[in-house]
């Protein structure tokens, strides 16, 4: 039989059990109420219009109509409430009287014949009284017997359950535990002896069964998880990265030779804490608190080397159990990122001569001084210039980049006015706001009359933010270049109408390179035009941003310092 079963068959004796005390119960309350409901509503008023009747015959001093007219009401009233055997002969000799009385007064005689038979109701009721209390009291002896009798049962039936029951599901369920406790501690051989014919007998086999192919299992790959752990070892230890383990708590659990090297590391440090080893290592403290992804610089004995930090945390089903600190060699990248960025610079010079060889020679054959043109050769003339001065914003753009990643950057820092900045950038894009029909709107907030900042780069950084603007803005739209006071920054920022920017690439769209996808899929630029502004600003100690919904629209932002004093020039 199932353990469900069981329960049900046991809980369901408790519920009969209990149902046949309420029903005997509500049985014999019901016989004790209609008991004392017969005394309440037949025999007291029996006895209380008795009362009045010898009240009105007793009365003295009234000998009016009034008097035998109350004792009229009363006897009617004992009439309609007869109940007893011999109660209705008594009534109707009272009521033959006062009819001989004629509603007067009775005689004296008519009186006593009256009051004898009054009595008579009396007795015949304080009788059924004491009859009805009797069988009262011998229904509640008989309730008490019955129900304490079952009672009785009840409990030793409920005591005997609540005795054997629990320990029939927790003795095989501490048997279980046990074992569970053993197969922690890795002992396999331990067996439960749980032999019923329920789902317990059947979790027993099962877990017999596990066990025994743990054994099996256990002994079976203890030899391959050792060899895959001195593999894994071996690979770790092999590595040209700097790999480090910590627990959950910060501990260190192991170190490469690689990191041992670069973090002054040894062999005693594994199983100390970090923070413990960080306090009188400060390399390894530099390093352990250094936001990942972030270049660091090491003198090794084979040069400078560059490693950038990763941490990997380890989980189990959803716990954090520890963190893997890895120091990617990133040596080689750095080498070929400087042999690009002399490579940019080198082309972009080679280029610009005879990008404005071609722009002189553009301009000499529009002269008609040397010739007229057609229509068609004034097209292509037109598209000659174009791509020309395309290539040349682009040489410009990577000489630039270039300058940023070499460190060579110039700055001239000085006091400008913000509202020229403002003029020139919206000057240099009036006339394809024009051709768009977009209209350009400026807010200056008061108390801004100069910043100090590079104006040339910083007017820069505008035209590039207002020349991506019209790029995304509809046609009858508008942009609106606001100037404003952050404490100790001035804020600039333009704020377009277009489709606004997902923020999956909100994140990424200073990176170099870098540009939005667009629906019909072709590139509109380098994608270094918000690289280079993002350098430009952070140059001058101030913060780029945009902010950006899709379907809303995009501010693009920057801030620069009011001072001078905020700003460190490179070297």
């Amino acid at each position: 039989m199932k353990i469900k079963s069981k329960l049900q068959l046991g809980i369901g004796l408790l519920f009969l059990l209990n149902l046949i005390v309420g029903v005997l119960a509500g049985y014999y309350l019901q016989q004790l109420s209609e008991v004392s409901q017969s005394i309440l509503t037949s025999n007291y008023k029996s006895l209380q219009y008795v009362r009045q009747l010898n009240n009105q015959l007793n009365k003295s001093g009234d000998t009016g109509g009034n008097q035998m007219g109350l004792f009229e009401k009363y006897l009617r009233l004992q009439e309609e409430n007869v109940t007893e055997p011999g109660e209705r002969a008594a009534t109707e000799q009272v009521r033959r009287i006062f009819k001989q009385t004629g509603g007067s007064m009775p005689g004296e005689d008519q009186k006593i014949r009256m009051e004898k038979s009054i009595d008579r109701i009396e007795k015949i009721n304080l009788k059924a009284i004491y009859i009805k209390n009797i069988r009262s009291q011998q229904i509640a002896e008989n309730v008490t017997l019955v129900l304490g009798l079952i009672t009785a049962f009840c409990l030793l039936v409920g005591f005997s359950f609540m005795v054997n029951f629990p320990g029939y599901i927790a003795n095989p369920l501490q048997e279980l535990l046990a074992g569970i406790k053993a197969i922690a501690n890795k002992q396999y051989n331990q067996q439960l002896k749980i032999y019923t014919d329920d789902e317990l007998g059947e979790l027993a086999t099962a877990y017999n069964g596990m066990a025994q192919k743990l054994g099996e299992y256990e002994s079976s790959n203890l030899a391959k998880v050792l060899f895959e752990k001195r593999r894994i070892e071996t690979i770790i230890n092999s590595m040209t990265d700097g790999v480090i383990g910590f627990d959950a708590d910060d501990k260190i659990l192991f170190v490469n030779p690689i990191g041992s090297d670069l973090l002054k590391l040894s062999k005693a440090d594994e199983g100390k804490n970090a923070q413990e080893v960080a306090a009188r290592n400060r390399l390894f403290d530099e390093v352990f608190r250094k936001e990942d992804h972030k270049e660091i610089e090491f003198s090794t004995r084979n040069g400078e080397c560059f490693f950038a930090k990763e941490t990997i945390e380890v989980k189990n089903q959803e716990e954090a159990i520890g963190k893997v600190m890895i120091l990617n060699n990133i040596t080689s990248f750095h080498e070929l990122d400087a042999a690009k960025t002399n490579f940019i610079a080198t082309i972009s010079h080679e280029l610009k001569t005879p990008i404005s060889s071609i722009k002189l020679s553009l301009k000499l054959l529009e002269d008609e001084r040397i010739g007229k043109v057609n229509e068609e050769q004034q097209s292509l003339i037109q598209n000659i210039r174009d791509d020309a001065t395309r290539l040349l914003r682009i040489t410009g753009e990577l000489l630039d980049l270039s300058q940023l990643e070499s460190g060579n950057i110039h700055l001239t820092i000085q006091e400008a006015p913000a509202m020229a900045i403002v003029d020139y950038a919206r000057t240099a894009v009036q006339f394809q706001a024009d051709q768009k029909a977009v209209k350009l709107n400026v807010f200056t907030e008061e108390g801004i009359s100069t910043i100090t900042a590079d104006e040339e780069k910083t007017a820069w950084v505008l035209v590039n933010f207002l020349s991506n603007a019209l790029r995304y803005s509809p046609s009858g739209s508008k942009i609106l270049i606001q100037v404003r006071l952050k404490r100790d920054m001035v804020e600039f920022t333009v704020t377009d109408e277009g489709p606004g920017i997902e923020l999956q690439y909100q994140k990424k769209i200073f990176e170099r390179y870098f540009q939005v996808p667009s629906e019909s899929g072709k590139k509109t630029g380098t994608g270094l035009g918000l690289a280079i502004s993002k350098d430009f600003i952070e140059a001058q100690k101030g913060q780029i941003f945009v902010i950006s919904k899709p379907g809303k629209g995009s501010t693009f932002g920057f801030t620069i310092p009011k001072t001078r004093a905020d700003i460190t020039l490179p070297t």
